[in-house]
């Protein structure tokens, strides 16, 4: 057997394919989205090596035309959860002690297939599940999961590399084992790459997973697994089940072999979890570990040395991009009054322009929510704010979920910096600004620092570099991702690790080292090469 220390490919970020008309890529795309809606996909479980149906299907609409059936998924049970449990133990030993090289092979092939041959499905199956226009679903399920595989290979190659250093006689070496178990991902519908590097981070160091993603991702996720397989993922590595939250909770956190949870998802969901892993820790072999990350406030603080353009299309792009369905959009501002005027006339400029509909017309900027129940939610607090006292509805306000679930760019101006939509989370299209004296500049910040429980993500726009500064400082724990004259949203993978605490998770930064270190339990070995052979020290020697 011939042995070595290997270099891995340098990783790059993914080129941002543009899909102008005419381009190559916008074809193949628009091939991919007539394939997905000509036919009803069979979406089975996969457990082990064994494509699994029942007979419960759930059905698959896109969002933005609930009416049309993109295919059927398999609703599993508790005894699905027990048997994806199994397969994950059953395949730990083979996969733990492959050789690294040969795990991050597979993820390497992963990524070249998901930016070759399968870029345009998995592209067309978030555009059309999870209701996404094309730029949003390329930066997303193309580019951003690729570049997790293909990062995720070359953090997990450093810490391996990380060593102790040795003394005369000794030779100190630090083992990065797997957890002792195996470990559950959670995964959301807002993103397709979350999905994706959720449970492939974990296994990369040589864990094995039971992955249940949100019921309106599933479309998506088996073409995730059918790239997985491709590449050479061994059976029982990852094991995607469908079942019910509370069912697979009643199982997994059971489960003496439950070795952590890597999750992304809502703050009460995550606080129960966390609850119920602490009420069950007598059970357990070990700690599991505990890595989420949950809901977002985000904020953009606006200074009167910013400039209004700026301001304005921040402010558009990161609160209405996905229709605000992500953790880091923005959902409240706080503008000086002697900017606000022009910042409000640039803000209906922009959404006067910007046309909302189905994904599959590329000139639609935004699209549908992901389903009935957000829809329900998110038009309920614009019903609320339009009859409210010290609220304004500046634009947007309408909504129709006829044909697809499809609510309108919404903008309030709150006279009330507390105003419960300047606290609590929406994530639907809906900004909340709270206008104020420059005077006041300080004290808002303060504000903005105490009004949520959450610390994801936010924003400073302004010139002058004192206050710049002075923000950056005050509001260091209010954001896990600060961001200066640039909206809130939009990480890169490799350039901006992702992740917030307080209420918003643990902040082990995907997309970097630190959440792979998650995934470890470290052994130190020490050799001596000449040991004693007496229990005498120098220092016990007579005078």
């Amino acid at each position: 057997m011939s042995f070595g220390f290997f270099n891995v490919p340098t990783p790059v970020n993914e080129p941002v394919k543009e899909y102008r008309p005419g381009s190559p890529e916008r074809e193949v795309i628009k091939k991919a989205l007539a394939e997905f809606r000509s036919q009803e996909t069979d979406i089975p479980m996969y457990i082990g090596g064994e494509e699994v149906r029942t007979d419960r299907k759930l059905r698959v609409a896109p969002p933005h035309d609930h009416q049309h059936t993109l295919g059927y998924f398999y609703e599993g049970d508790a005894t699905h959860v027990e048997k994806a449990i199994q397969s994950a133990l059953e395949a730990k030993e083979s996969w733990a002690n492959l050789s690294w090289q040969h795990r991050a092979s597979v993820f390497l092939k992963a990524a070249d297939l998901l930016a070759g041959p399968y870029r345009a499905q998995i592209n067309a199956a978030t555009m059309l599940g999870q209701s996404k226009n094309v730029y949003q679903a390329e930066i997303d399920s193309a580019c951003e999961l690729i570049d997790f595989l293909r990062f995720n290979v070359h953090y997990a190659t450093d810490i391996y590399k990380q060593q102790p250093s040795s003394s005369p006689g000794v030779w100190n070496r630090l083992e990065y084992r797997p957890l002792e178990g195996f470990i559950f991902a959670l995964t959301p519908f807002n993103f397709t790459a979350i999905a994706g590097n959720l449970p492939t981070s974990a296994a990369l160091m040589g864990n094995t997973i039971v992955w249940k993603p949100a019921y309106s991702q599933v479309l998506s996720a088996k073409v995730i697994m059918d790239v997985l397989r491709a590449a050479g993922l061994p059976s029982g590595v990852i094991n995607l089940i469908y079942v019910d939250g509370p069912v697979a909770g009643e199982v997994i956190f059971n489960h003496p072999d439950f070795a952590g949870i890597h999750f992304t998802g809502s703050t009460g969901v995550f606080q129960k979890i966390w609850g119920t892993i602490g009420a069950n820790i007598h059970k357990y072999k070990t700690y599991p570990r505990i890595v989420g990350e949950t809901g977002g406030k985000d904020f953009v603080m606006v200074h009167v040395s910013a400039n209004v353009d700026e301001v304005a299309t921040g402010l558009v792009r990161g609160a209405f991009e996905y229709q605000g369905q992500k953790c880091s959009a923005a959902s409240r501002a706080y503008i000086p009054t002697i900017l606000w005027p022009a910042v409000e006339a640039k803000i209906k400029q922009f959404l006067s322009e910007i046309k909302m509909g189905v994904t599959e017309d590329f000139s639609n900027f935004v699209n549908a929510v992901i389903d009935e129940r957000a829809f329900k939610k998110i038009t309920a607090y614009i019903d609320e704010a339009k009859k409210s006292e010290g609220v304004e509805v500046v634009a947007g306000g309408n909504y129709d979920g006829s044909r697809g679930y499809f609510i309108e760019p919404t903008v309030l101006k709150v006279n009330d910096p507390k105003y419960r939509t300047m606290c609590e989370e929406i994530f639907g299209p809906v900004l909340s600004i709270h206008v104020y004296e420059p005077s006041e500049f300080e004290n808002v910040l303060q504000i903005l620092n105490t009004t949520s429980p959450y610390a994801l993500t936010g924003s400073i726009f302004a010139k002058d570099r004192y206050v710049i500064e002075q923000v950056t400082k005050t509001l260091q724990n209010a954001a896990g991702n600060f961001y200066i004259n640039d909206k809130p949203t939009g990480a890169v993978v490799g350039q901006q690790p992702f992740g917030g605490a307080r209420a918003s998770g643990t902040n082990d930064k995907a997309g970097s080292a630190l959440n792979l270190y998650r995934w470890v339990s470290a052994r130190t070995v020490k050799e001596t090469f000449v040991p004693p052979k007496s229990y005498e020290y120098p220092f016990l020697q007579e005078e």
